[in-house]
């Protein structure tokens, strides 16, 4: 048997909180036997949850008690200083002191990107961390970051972000990952200044495998395995794909009154679901950071957690920190953009 992975659950995060965390951890401890959870939020609440649970499941949970959630949309100033004895602060800091190997919280980015970066801080040579979400295609699953932790990038973040993208999708066994720009076309002088210059860097980086512009249509083609963009397009491409799976599926289950009866239905439906695809990496962080969709069911919880354990597994950001060293001292003379 491999060596126990234990993860930090924010159980008060989300809109369901621990409505949907709890029965996810639990799923999660179902299918991974050498799986151990710091389940950190209320005790009261989290209890009644787990009284029908095996015992032998429960022996691998530890319950941290905290009864305070951060608000979504609390100011960023006042995150830090409200927020010590939060479910989703105590998570971060169980990562810093080595006594998980990661967390997952279904709370406020921000609040969570303010924390992460306040407790874990970045590794040498990135900026800012970024987002990383998974994308269905037709072929495999896409790699887009950012998807909101920076609305606004210069063209060092950008290349730093292909960097950490190409780092994660090695280390889930894609050899040679194609890195595309998400784009408004294919054409060499359309862009902004941050991708044009971006662009120019990346074309002349050999360790990288950088194919050029993607436009949007193309996300879901499988022409690139990871895709750079800002967090602002990021974050309206990914929401923007999520209300076109729920829409199409909707319509799926309404063509035909058998249709989850129906195999090709339901395996299209199951393929377009988003919960399976929930569980955006925060990356840059010494530390593994995993931020679930507010809105997850306890199925698409159970993805961000599946996703955090493959963080352990690859020890990504250690990996990430050596090849961003790499990489950016290799290729700091392509690159304009200031550390912020």
């Amino acid at each position: 048997m491999s060596a126990p992975r234990r993860i930090a659950v924010d159980a008060m995060g989300g809109d369901c909180g621990v409505s949907v965390t709890v029965p996810a951890s639990v799923r999660a401890l179902q299918k991974h036997s050498n799986l151990q959870l710091d389940l950190v939020g209320d005790r009261n609440l989290i209890g009644p949850l787990l009284q029908d649970v095996p015992q032998p499941l429960v022996s691998r949970l530890r319950l941290i008690h905290s009864a305070q959630r951060i608000p979504t949309g609390k100011r960023p100033q006042s995150v830090l200083r409200a927020s010590r004895d939060s479910s989703l602060y105590l998570a971060v800091d169980l990562v810093k002191q080595g006594k998980v190997g990661a967390m997952v919280s279904a709370g406020d980015t921000g609040a969570l990107l303010l924390i992460g970066r306040h407790l874990l801080k970045t590794l040498s040579g990135i900026n800012k961390p970024a987002i990383l979400a998974t994308l269905p295609s037709v072929s495999e699953p896409c790699y887009l970051l950012d998807v909101g932790a920076n609305p606004e990038c210069d063209s060092r973040q950008l290349f730093e972000f292909a960097v950490m993208g190409t780092v994660l999708a090695e280390s889930l066994g894609r050899s040679v990952p194609r890195v595309g720009l998400l784009n408004i076309g294919s054409e060499d002088y359309k862009g902004s200044s941050a991708v044009l210059q971006t662009a120019a860097a990346l074309e002349q980086c050999a360790d990288l495998n950088y194919i050029g512009f993607i436009e949007a249509n193309e996300l879901f083609e499988g022409a690139a395995e990871v895709v750079v963009c800002d967090g602002f397009v990021g974050n309206v491409t990914i929401k923007s794909s999520a209300g076109v799976a729920n829409v199409v599926s909707k319509l799926l289950a309404r063509a035909t009154s058998t249709a989850e009866q129906h195999p090709l239905i339901r395996s299209l439906s199951a393929q377009l679901n988003p919960q399976r695809f929930n569980g955006a990496s925060l990356l840059g962080l010494q530390g593994s950071v995993v931020k679930s969709h507010g809105n997850a069911t306890a199925e698409g919880f159970f993805y961000a957690i599946e996703q955090a354990i493959r963080e352990i597994d690859h020890g990504i950001p250690q990996l990430i920190g050596k090849r961003v060293a790499d990489i950016m001292s290799s290729n700091q003379g392509l690159l304009t953009g200031g550390k912020n």
